[in-house]
């Protein structure tokens, strides 16, 4: 399948508008927050319980509010101010930070700080579900059509070094300050939500006589990912993927019972997989791929699962910092790709509903996917559990390579 995209050869080309800086410098301080959260809670939680399941529960205790109103929030993003809805849900997520650190310095018994624990994160999962569609439809407001890979590359490319960043940065700032973490978190949301306040305005997309039934505009964006093999097989690819090959919800395990590395170890171990993307993030801005495209999907996430199982299998820290490294070049392909086919060959006036659709599969995947290992961890002990879900990403690729032809055949040069 040919889909020419035409795009600068200005390797900086979507860095020079404005809205998009401003764009890119908000992702900032959202992943470095979102990381530095993420650790805290998940090393927190360990320490608490020492139950796998535990970690898995924070993943489907964000996920099943996130998946109830993401459809909604895809069709209310086509239709209402997108730029209100990212800064009410980034203020939510910034009061969620306070609400942690608050319980941990005001109740004393960890049994109920792991149950209000769950519920601020249950209140992240439903203002982040909300924020997703109206983010990403946001994105392709900055920038001309043109620059739509150069665009998507350049903000996988900031987003992995803020991931990194903050992956590095969480482990020690948990050792150190412990719960005071919280509070960074609360700061740095806050600090993206100036920043995003200096985006222009962008205008409604429908007038109120176009504007569909609420159920049936979700329908449509339903049915439009549903008819389209290659939009459906790059969210599928990545859904499976993340499923059942990720073990990021298990990384505190590897790092205290494992590799006996402690909390900084564990920040290294986050933050590898965001390193390993941002080198493959700066290698598509000059070299998008946008030859052979679907092929190169392909190879990137059967490599994801191949590196999934020896990270199950390594015992030496740095092999498995290597390996995670690699696994996150990997996945930034894969983000490439699937980024640049919802900015190409989705309408504008849809990108909100599909943005929700898109979602529900990733966002979908990397909780429910932490719920699985811990699920998995649990059953057949985290060693296996791992190895089980690489082997089963391997199967997935090699399904979806022979039932989605279009998808492996598929080439924007």
């Amino acid at each position: 399948m040919n889909t020419p995209i035409l795009t600068k050869k200005d390797p900086y080309a979507a860095l020079r508008y404005p809205d998009y800086r401003f764009y890119i410098l908000t992702r900032i301080f959202l992943a470095i927050a979102l990381q530095i959260e993420v650790v805290s809670i998940g090393w927190h939680v360990y320490e608490i319980t020492k139950d796998p399941m535990s970690l898995g529960m924070i993943g489907l205790v964000e996920i099943l509010p996130n998946f109830a109103v993401t459809l909604f929030a895809g069709h209310y993003a086509d239709i209402y101010d997108r730029k209100k809805i990212v800064i009410s849900c980034l203020f939510v997520v910034m009061l969620s930070g306070v609400g942690l650190y608050t319980i941990t310095h005001m109740v004393p018994d960890n049994n109920q700080q792991l149950s209000l624990f769950y519920v601020v994160i249950a209140i992240t999962g439903l203002a982040r579900g909300t924020l997703s569609p109206s983010m990403f439809s946001i994105l392709t407001e900055c920038v001309p059509r043109d620059n739509y890979v150069n665009s998507t590359s350049w903000s996988s490319t900031i987003w992995q070094i803020a991931y990194m960043l903050g992956a590095g940065v969480s482990g020690f700032l948990f050792a150190y300050i412990r719960y005071d973490a919280y509070l960074v978190v609360s700061v740095l949301v806050l600090c993206g939500i100036i920043s995003f306040s200096f985006i222009s305005p962008k205008p409604h997309l429908m007038t109120k006589e176009k504007r569909a039934p609420m159920l049936d505009s979700i329908k449509e964006g339903i049915s439009y990912v549903f008819k389209n093999q290659v939009f459906l097989g790059a969210l599928s690819l990545d859904l499976f993927a993340v499923l059942f090959g990720g073990a990021v919800a298990l990384l505190p395990i590897f790092a205290n019972d494992i590799l006996k590395v402690g909390p900084q170890g564990l920040g290294f171990l986050k933050a590898a997989p965001s390193a390993g993307s941002f080198i493959m993030a700066a290698i598509n801005i000059y070299w998008p791929p946008v030859k052979n495209t679907g092929k190169k999907l392909l190879f990137a996430v059967f490599g994801f699962g191949v590196c999934m199982i020896i990270f199950a299998l390594s015992k030496n820290f740095y092999l498995s910092v290597f390996i995670l490294a690699v696994s996150g070049a990997c996945d930034n392909i894969s983000v490439v790709v699937r980024g640049t086919i919802m900015q190409t060959l989705v309408p504008p006036d849809m990108k909100g509903k599909v943005s929700a659709v898109n979602s529900v599969f990733i966002g979908s995947s990397n909780e429910i996917g932490a719920f699985e290992s811990g699920a998995a961890a649990k059953i057949m002990g985290v060693v296996p559990s791992v190895i089980f879900g690489g082997t089963m990403t391997l199967l997935v690729v090699i399904f979806t390579t022979f039932r989605a032809p279009k998808l492996k055949n598929l080439n924007f040069e």
